[in-house]
């Protein structure tokens, strides 16, 4: 019996040594695909293909949402971090607050240029990460992108401005790939697509001349000026997947550009919307976020339409005035925002959307850092808010 035991142990020793070169060409195979990535080739939203070792941490941002991204799918979005934008406004400064307070090495990482910023080669390699994680549209230039990556340093582009509706989930597959946590954005962006096949379920039955004309005044109330509006892409495209009409879009062939009030005029807009934020506050413009109750968010978006010309279209006259945190757009949790418009835009159609109740599924089973207080408003109570 024993003899009979041990002949299988020889040949199954026997085969285990024939098969390691097998095994240790396999395990080559395993290191090229992780370089390559999972889905071969890896490529950028420039469509660039990527050569680099995966995970490629630590990383720049030259955006401060992408922290907010990263936020999604880690629970220490910091540690992955060599270097960032320090752009606070972007992510809110209370949100920046309650990131600092989980994670206080975010005050102290070196700063990169911001999006908006003038590239500087230098200052990514002196925070020495293994990719600058830049933005489409921006960033650094092509002889820049040779200089980084002839150091070392990987650039991989992607986009949550120019056009966020359609990049968005591309953007955190890749970034989900980058830092080793693909299964972590592709469970959020099917949460996310889960409630937008909802809406365009909805939307693909309203006929074209009844979807009602949307102006959507960006930092509203922000000086004299007027008016800063979505073009081509940016939120204009979440305006028009939920049913509306972005008048912008006709005349701003940019992501984002300014409209003359005399055209907002004469358009005659059926629905305002506002964003804005704390960063508006000294201009005496719309404030909303958790700084500010119901009440000052509110008054403030009355202010902002009773400015000359503001306060003789037919979306004032009629009371759907509506406010949005400037933070809750071109933003890795946008689809609240795209909920939000949807109920401003279509309010019999969306009745039953519940931003609020969105956000916080996203705090409790995704991001890192939760968001907390109240980031949009209406001009009129609605029956809940009054206790009608």
């Amino acid at each position: 019996m024993q003899i009979e035991r041990s002949i299988p142990s020889r040949r199954a020793a026997l085969t285990l040594l024939g098969a390691l070169p097998l095994v240790l060409a396999g395990c080559g195979k395993a290191d090229d695909r992780r370089k390559a990535g999972a889905d071969a080739p890896l490529t950028d939203l420039r469509d660039r293909p990527l050569d680099l070792t995966l995970p490629a941490t630590p990383l720049t941002i030259d955006d401060g949402r992408y922290l907010i991204a990263l936020s999604l799918i880690h629970p220490d979005p910091v540690s992955l971090l060599s270097g960032w934008s320090g752009d606070v406004n972007r992510i809110s400064p209370e949100q920046y607050k309650a990131y600092v307070a989980r994670f206080p090495k975010l005050a102290t990482l070196p700063r990169t240029p911001n999006s908006s910023d003038e590239f500087s080669v230098e200052a990514v390699l002196a925070a020495a990460p293994k990719a600058a994680v830049v933005s489409l549209g921006s960033g650094p230039t092509d002889a820049q992108v040779a200089q980084l990556t002839g150091a070392g340093v990987d650039v991989v582009f992607i986009d949550f401005f120019s056009h966020p509706f359609e990049n968005q989930a591309r953007s955190l597959t890749l970034l989900g790939r980058l830092i080793g946590r693909e299964e972590q954005a592709t469970a959020y962006n099917k949460f996310r697509q889960d409630k937008l096949d909802v809406i365009s379920k909805r939307v693909a039955a309203i006929p074209a001349d009844k979807r009602p004309t949307v102006f959507l005044e960006a930092h509203a109330g922000n000086g004299p000026d007027c008016c800063n509006s979505p073009g081509k892409g940016n939120v204009g495209d979440y305006i028009s997947f939920v049913g509306g009409r972005n008048i912008g879009e006709d005349v701003i062939k940019a992501p984002f550009g300014k409209l003359n009030l005399e055209y907002v005029i004469d358009r005659n807009p059926d629905v305002y919307i506002a964003t804005g934020g704390p960063h508006l506050e000294k201009a005496g413009g719309f404030v909303v976020g958790p700084q500010y109750d119901e009440a000052r968010s509110r008054a403030s978006l009355r202010k902002v339409t009773e400015r000359r010309g503001i306060a003789s279209l037919s979306a004032v006259r009629a009371g759907r005035v509506h406010g949005l945190s400037h933070q809750m757009i071109n933003s890795p949790i946008d689809i609240v925002a795209t909920e939000a418009l949807a109920r401003w835009i279509h309010p019999d159609l969306f009745s039953d959307l519940d931003p609020q109740a969105t956000l916080d599924t996203i705090n409790r089973r995704f991001l890192a850092v939760p968001y907390t207080g109240s980031y949009w408003t209406d001009l009129q109570p609605s029956p809940a808010s009054t206790g009608e």
